[in-house]
């Protein structure tokens, strides 16, 4: 449990810089894409998070089933403030969320994750070139992920792979601009945000959106 009495969060190693949040994040991925995860004792890990948490990483992630930031990189309960929708993209609900995350937990990093073989950027391709409007809910998706592949669509490569870049790096853009908040925190060096892609093949996310500060 957290200590009350010296005034410490649950996880004190969570307490760490952007770019050091950042590294631990590669190296999880890695012990992940090599099946070295960490065995975890869930049992003494919900113990210690009884009284509050420290995440020390914010994931926008699509909501892909075969996508699971905390597996991918391979972190205990308590260490990763996750927000999921398909397409992994920003809306005001998700700005909150991480607005409370960067005040209220103080996060040092934030990274939109996208994957390969998106299914929502895949729908929103076929739906601009089929000139179709999907059923139900569906075209708030497209709506949202849209400029990313007009952006780009005259880009030699391949129109999903192309898009679903752009749509990371976009994200990656409105998270920065979108919140007094947020972009107060980056100014301040205490938080980053960086953009990467899941590989469903092997596992690998690959950081191709990142602050000036990053060498890695």
């Amino acid at each position: 449990m957290s200590d009350k009495k010296n005034n410490l969060p649950p996880k004190p190693e969570n307490m760490i810089s952007p770019n050091e949040a950042l590294s631990r994040l590669i190296e999880g991925n890695k012990r992940y894409q090599n099946g070295n995860s960490t065995l975890h004792d869930f049992l003494a890990e919900r113990e210690a998070l009884i009284d509050g948490q420290n995440p020390f990483a914010g994931i926008l992630s699509c909501s892909d089933s075969r996508i699971a930031p905390e597996y991918a990189f391979d972190t205990a309960r308590g260490d990763l403030f996750v927000a999921r929708v398909a397409g992994n993209f920003v809306t005001d609900e998700i700005i909150a969320s991480f607005e409370f995350a960067v005040s209220a937990l103080r996060i040092p990093l934030i990274v939109v994750l996208g994957h390969e073989s998106c299914g929502a950027v895949k729908a929103t391709i076929n739906a601009l070139e089929d000139n179709t409007i999907p059923p139900g809910k569906l075209p708030k998706l497209v709506e949202a992920i849209s400029p990313s592949v007009t952006s780009i669509q005259h880009k030699r490569g391949d129109l999903l792979h192309n898009a679903t870049l752009e749509n990371v790096r976009q994200n990656v853009e409105r998270l920065k601009s979108s919140s007094d908040i947020i972009s107060t925190a980056l100014a301040e060096s205490r938080l980053s945000i960086v953009g990467g892609i899941y590989a469903l093949k092997d596992g690998g996310v690959s950081i191709f959106v990142k602050e000036k500060s990053h060498d890695i």
